[in-house]
């Protein structure tokens, strides 16, 4: 009986130990794989743009200032306005300009007049010196003289030119056509001959240049995209520019690169390019700020990669992630080239036929399984998987 109660109590501990432990049958599942929704990565051919910051600047300027000295006797142009090359700006009091000239023209007609009378002498003297009737010496002398009077005539037609570019000089006209700014003297102001202070100041503005600024590591990198041969242009068209205002608005005509500077600054390893754009009616002036969209050509073999897919660590590397062939998420480093649309323009880091996570994020890190499902993105960034809407249906 002893031994019987001895067994019954061994059966009765382990039956109690059973009842304690979770049965497989009745307890939680384990946790199942971690959802997320991608998209499948295929290469494309797309725009190359790089977006600059500008300045306007005028096509051409031209500061006047007077080239004789004088009292202003008349302005002849409104302020603000439009003038053409040659156009009447300024007149100065020119009385003395004219008696200046009165005088170089009667000291040329004197020259002349010396002139002749030396040479009728010489021309007597030479032939006098064929018979022996004067010497030598005579007719060299008469030959000197000559030779003075006609110097001394040219030197009163140079006398008389300048006269004549004086009084010129003293009607002040455009150089170059465009607008005309403020004047800075009225009429009855002394004016001298290239003063510092410009009288007005002439700008071109139709057609305007923009100069913008891009650094050297972008232009290496541009060329190693052209000797490559992933960026592509056709020959001879140049690169087409478009303009964002400082409100925001774009400008509604398109201009073209018309000059690379060939020179970097040592300061700030930057160079400049120039733009050439219309602009009637004028509504870029000079000094104004605008960011410029440059066409590069085209892009081949690029993907385009949703921005919510994209992210950037600490030391601003781009990172996404894709599923790997065994069903893990696997993080990817990125080369980006600017952005088209809402998308970065990828050229290094994913391949053809990648399955890039869109959706998910906050539910796995780096290497946990996953159980993907093919998604779309609709205009708007949002994220709709396929399996969610088939359920639906």
């Amino acid at each position: 009986m002893r031994n019987i109660g001895r067994s019954g109590g061994v059966l009765l501990m382990l039956a109690f130990i059973a009842a304690c432990q979770p049965s497989s049958q009745s307890g939680p599942a384990p946790a199942g794989k971690i959802q997320v929704g991608y998209v499948t990565l295929q290469p494309t051919s797309v725009p190359r743009t790089i977006e600059l910051p500008g300045r306007i600047v005028a096509l051409a300027t031209a500061e006047i200032r007077p080239q004789v000295d004088g009292i202003v006797r008349k302005v002849a142009f409104k302020e603000g306005g439009t003038v053409k090359a040659g156009d009447v700006l300024y007149e100065l009091d020119d009385a003395k300009f004219k008696a200046a000239y009165a005088a170089a023209a009667a000291a040329v007609k004197k020259a002349e007049a010396a002139t002749a009378g030396d040479r009728t002498t010489f021309e007597r003297n030479q032939k006098l010196s064929e018979s022996n009737a004067v010497s030598t010496q005579t007719v060299e002398e008469s030959r000197s003289t000559l030779l003075q009077a006609e110097a001394d005539e040219e030197a009163a037609r140079a006398d008389l030119e300048t006269a004549r570019i004086n009084l010129e000089n003293a009607t002040i006209r455009a150089p170059i056509g465009g607008i005309i700014g403020v004047s800075s003297v009225s009429v009855g102001a002394l004016v001298t001959e290239n003063q510092t202070d410009a009288l007005a100041t002439i700008r071109q503005i139709d057609p305007i240049n923009v100069d913008l600024v891009d650094s050297s590591a972008n232009l290496l990198r541009i060329r190693d995209e052209v000797d490559s041969g992933r960026l592509g242009r056709e020959n001879g068209k140049r690169p087409a520019v478009t303009l964002t205002l400082e409100n925001g608005k774009p400008y509604d005509k398109a201009g073209t690169i018309s000059l690379t500077e060939i020179a970097v600054s040592e300061s700030t390893g930057t160079f400049t390019l120039r733009a050439t754009f219309p602009n009637s009616p004028p509504v870029l002036l000079p000094g104004m700020f605008v960011t410029a969209k440059v066409d590069l050509g085209t892009l081949s073999g690029a993907f385009l990669v949703p921005q919510r897919a994209v992210t950037r660590g600490d030391d601003g590397v781009a990172t996404l992630y894709v599923v790997s062939s065994d069903g893990k998420a696997e993080l990817k480093r990125l080369t980006t080239l600017g952005t088209s649309g809402n998308a970065w323009i990828v050229t290094d880091g994913v391949a053809a036929g990648d399955r890039l996570i869109v959706d998910g994020f906050q539910k796995f890190s780096n290497g946990s399984e996953v159980e993907p499902v093919e998604a779309t993105i609709d205009d708007d960034g949002v994220v709709h998987l396929k399996a969610a809407a088939e359920g639906g249906k």
